[in-house]
């Protein structure tokens, strides 16, 4: 079990200090909400479009900046921000309004970096350019929601675009100089560890960042009603820490590993119920892969005696 290179440990080598996500929205909504690909979102998307902890949406960016920065203040102290748009899709909506507010949340002296949530098909060229302007004045990072390379699971979530839109945008991100982060979500119905693992592989050879998503089964969700059903099970935090260690062992040394788990929003959260004690998770997580390293240890010492 290899070191991986967490987002924390790029932060402070980045900027020096500890860097805190501050979740805002744009008040945006998304292609596969508006009528465009569809109605009803993904099938695993809330009500909150991924976002149920960031700030109500206002017009005023840097008073949801103040009010994000107020939640996290115990956790962080003289640290740094990042502005994080998190919501549905934060580019899906006309050039002028996106300099707006992505100007408006670069402004505070606090805020080192901005982070935006997106689809691949929802970033033309002039928001590339948009982008790459930014980057000049403070690093950008773009967080596609990818899920998996597979056809089928695709289409069974809803996604609503190909896996060559989002090979077109990332292509065109890097080129920008912008920075590329990759959801995956682990545990989606019908996916076998090797074809989770395949997603992992392939995205680690697009990204500079990598996000391992945890499925969450919430109510008031499509998925929800496939749960109900008994269409699949899933993952116990055994099983889904075998896949975590796994997929590390499989990304490049120099991709940043964004996220390990994930925890839904617990009004909402059907299952898996372990997910919600988040420091349990962890604390469990990070034991796992000490214990594997040990394990790894031994056997090399083995095989040179």
């Amino acid at each position: 079990m290899k070191h991986y290179y967490s987002l924390n440990e790029y932060y402070k080598n980045k900027y020096g200090t500890k860097v805190y996500k501050l979740s805002i929205s744009g008040g945006m909504t998304c292609p596969n909400r508006d009528g465009t690909n569809g109605a009803r979102g993904c099938i695993f998307c809330s009500d909150g479009g991924s976002g149920e902890f960031a700030e109500q949406f206002c017009q005023d960016i840097g008073a949801q900046l103040e009010n994000a920065k107020k939640r996290v203040s115990a956790k962080i102290k003289d640290g740094k921000y990042i502005a994080y748009f998190q919501p549905y899709t934060n580019t899906y909506a006309p050039t002028d309004y996106l300099r707006r507010i992505f100007f408006e949340a670069i402004q505070p002296n606090y805020i080192v970096g901005l982070s935006i949530a997106t689809r691949p098909d929802c970033l033309e060229d002039d928001k590339i350019e948009l982008l790459k302007e930014i980057n000049v004045i403070k690093p950008v990072s773009v967080e596609l929601g990818l899920q998996t390379i597979h056809s089928k699971t695709a289409e069974y979530i809803r996604r609503g675009y190909p896996l060559s839109e989002y090979e077109n945008a990332v292509k065109k991100l890097l080129e920008a100089g912008i920075e590329v982060v990759t959801h995956i979500i682990i545990g989606l119905p019908g996916e076998t560890n090797d074809m989770i693992l395949d997603s992992v592989k392939y995205a680690g050879r697009f990204s500079d960042g990598v996000k391992l998503q945890l499925l969450h089964v919430l109510k008031n969700t499509d998925l929800y009603e496939e749960y109900k059903k008994g269409a699949f099970e899933t993952l116990t935090l055994e099983k889904y820490t075998d896949i975590v260690c796994r997929a590390i062992e499989l990304l490049p040394e120099n991709v940043v590993i964004h996220r390990i788990t994930g925890d839904g929003d617990k009004r909402l959260l059907v299952s898996p119920l372990w997910s919600a004690n988040k420091k349990k998770v962890l604390n469990y997580m990070n034991r796992e892969f000490e214990i594997r390293k040990i394990k790894q240890g031994s056997k090399l010492i083995e095989k040179k005696t």
